[in-house]
């Protein structure tokens, strides 16, 4: 039986958020991710030849289970496990499971060790049977795991993760998904993190492309590298250091450069000069640009990025909103960097997005290939596209699609994005601050006094409706009668003009067509779902059902198809995606097995039969339900699964859930 997304996602952060107790965050990370990468690669390469991972005989998973309640259990892995395992793979900073500091101590550490690898003990927890080809359910979980850390990291701790949303923007919009790519292209990123960013752009790209990161906490550039592995990117290559003062990658002297460099670094240090020779600058970072400020180093990590670019390559940095407008040594860096046509793009990020930081930020794009033919800047204001996600604000996959849709097509969107010629920037100093270029402000809610003392609805706010009274060029008269020259009443009560909308021809044919032509698209999709196989890959099938759907709704009146594209994308976060998953990884075969709940006293109870794929005796709406004894009651996550031999053989049955409302 595979693992679903959403129940292995969920319950292994539950699991190991309450066996945190009073541990900080930032801290705790370390141990559980380990943990999850040796459970993994114990399962995935363990005595296998050629495995691009080694897992030295004595040092797996299963020999970490041996130490479970033993008095020097910490010690032991470190021994046993962690020590062979660094020796074998070069991996850099590990954490050391015998810190009484951060695990406490005797009977303290024993439990939290013995607990915390009990919970990836869990036999429905075999990395083994559970990854199709193409799509990274523990690379995935690796990273959900590190967004629920960040979360709860603090605002200094969340830096090592840029959040996904943010990473896929860039990798979308630096043109590597549209090259000819092959192992020969090279993408680093001077400030890795975790890697995080550093793999959105891997992905993006045709062919299998070569990663290099540098990354200056050594905890969280051993996460990078285990982060790499656990995305088939073992071949990565991931320095521990600091890029400005001492960079790793080189060609001699000089920096070696790249096709694609991105980065997130760290907002406005004030330490980026320590190390750096900042008159003689060896690299020659800023002799054609200017020094960067001592205490303001954003510049500073962009001229890096500049450098260690090809001639034709194209980068992409996260930087806060001051880089556009601050002055002095810092608006010599801009003059130039325009001057040279450097900088593509310019696109303004919502507040509050990133772990660091509440402020907003930026992405600066840089195009060296074509900087000497190009115009202007192309600027884009999406402050004002995301959704609020518990104490932090997040991009929606439609503002993630809109922002890559209008940068890479050029789109010129009233108040949103505009192609910023280089005469204009010039009349405004090279300041580049984007309210200066594109007005996002909401129009005034103007007052009539005349309407507020003689009674009466302006005519002028009914007209303003325009875009409503095209589609339904009859509805203005029936919803409104004349009063007085410019003015206007309701012709329904109130409280009926809701009904009176609905009930009217033209809306009701409206409406009809609007249902006629979602009709057109879930028939066309049906067949694709219907024809899914094991081993297909479920997140080529959702970016090819949502392109459709973008395109089907393309120019429909009063439709925003951002906004319909933004209601499957839910869906299949919610429920599409698991259905997926488990013909991906089963086919069409319904696998029956026994729910046991454990009680606090570890009685087992058994609750029945559940299946996940049931047959359908009829079209209503699919959605998934759970079989448990002669009852259908609602799915429930985190029960232990028991498989038996009563299965469906080789019985085709319907997925539920696939068209499900």
């Amino acid at each position: 039986m595979a693992i679903k997304k959403s129940e292995l996602y969920s319950s292994l952060w539950r699991s190991c958020d309450e066996l945190r107790g009073g541990m900080d965050a930032s801290q705790y990370k370390d141990y559980v991710l380990v943990m999850l990468f040796i459970k993994y690669i114990s399962d995935k390469y363990a005595g296998a030849p050629y495995a691009p991972v080694t897992v030295p005989a004595g040092a797996s998973f299963n020999d970490m289970v041996l130490l479970k309640g033993k008095s020097d259990i910490g010690d032991q892995i470190n021994k046993k496990v962690i020590a062979p395992l660094k020796a074998a793979n070069k991996l850099s900073e590990m954490p050391d499971f015998n810190d009484a500091n951060k695990l406490g101590s005797g009977k303290e550490m024993v439990d939290r060790l013995t607990n915390l690898i009990a919970i990836f003990e869990n036999k429905d927890l075999d990395f083994s049977k559970n990854r199709a080809e193409g799509d990274d359910i523990l690379g995935d979980a690796y990273e959900y795991l590190m967004r629920h850390f960040a979360v709860d990291s603090g605002k200094s701790k969340g830096q090592f993760y840029t959040p996904a949303e943010v990473s896929r923007v860039i990798a979308q919009i630096i043109g590597i998904r549209e090259a000819d790519t092959s192992s020969n292209t090279t993408v680093y990123d001077p400030t890795c993190g975790s890697g995080s960013l550093l793999l959105k752009v891997g992905d993006e790209a045709k062919a299998k492309v070569t990663l290099y990161g540098q990354e200056k906490d050594s905890a969280t550039s051993g996460l990078a590298r285990m982060n790499m592995i656990l995305h088939d990117q073992a071949t990565a290559l991931i320095y521990q250091g600091n890029t400005l003062a001492d960079p790793k990658f080189k060609d001699g002297d000089n920096l070696k450069t790249f096709d694609y460099v991105v980065a997130n670094p760290p907002f406005s240090d004030k330490r980026w000069s320590n190390g750096v020779d900042t008159l003689n600058d060896p690299h020659q970072r800023f002799q054609a640009f200017g020094t960067p400020p001592e205490k303001q180093g954003d510049y500073a990590y962009l001229l890096h990025i500049v450098r260690s670019l090809k001639s034709t390559g194209k980068g992409a940095c996260i930087l806060p909103h001051g880089v556009l407008f601050r002055g002095n040594a810092e608006a010599d860096i801009r003059r130039n960097l325009v001057r040279k046509g450097y900088i593509k793009g310019i696109i303004g990020l919502p507040a509050n997005l990133f772990y660091g930081t509440g402020i907003p930020a930026c992405i600066i794009v840089i195009d060296k290939e074509e900087a000497q033919a190009r115009k202007g800047i192309f600027m884009i204001d999406a402050s004002a596209g995301y959704m609020k996600d518990g104490n932090k604000n997040r991009l929606r996959s439609m503002d993630i699609h809109k922002i890559v849709d209008a940068f890479t097509k050029q789109l010129e969107i009233p108040k949103y994005s505009r192609l910023v010629g280089f005469d204009e920037i010039e009349r405004n100093e090279f300041n580049l601050n984007l309210p200066r270029y594109i007005d996002n402000s909401e129009a005034e809610d103007l007052q009539d006094i005349a309407g507020h003392l003689q009674g009466g609805i302006p005519a002028a706010d009914i007209d303003a409706l325009q875009r409503y009274w095209s589609v339904c060029p009859n509805l203005k008269s029936a919803l409104f009668k004349p009063n007085r020259p410019g003015y206007l009443d309701l012709a329904v009560d109130k409280a009926a003009i809701k009904t009176a909308i609905y009930q009217h021809d033209e809306f009701s044919a409206f409406i009809a067509g609007m249902n006629a032509h979602f009709d057109v698209w879930c028939k066309r999709s049906e067949e694709k779902l219907k024809d899914l196989q094991a081993g297909c890959h479920p997140k080529d099938l959702i970016a090819e059902l949502s392109e459709d759907l973008l395109a089907h709704y393309a120019g429909q009146p009063l439709i925003d198809k951002y906004d319909v594209y933004q209601h499957l994308m839910n869906y299949w976060a919610e429920t599409m995606q698991d259905d997926c998953y488990l013909i991906a990884a089963d086919g069409w075969k319904a696998e029956t097995y026994r729910i046991i709940e454990t009680d606090k006293k570890g009685k087992e109870k058994d609750k029945g039969w559940a299946c996940d794929l049931l047959q359908v005796p009829d079209r209503r709406p699919l959605f998934r339900r759970r079989t448990t004894g002669d009852r259908t009651t609602a799915s429930r996550a985190g029960k232990r699964r028991r498989p038996t031999g009563r299965t469906g053989g080789g019985t085709r049955w319907r997925g539920r859930g696939l068209f499900g409302s």
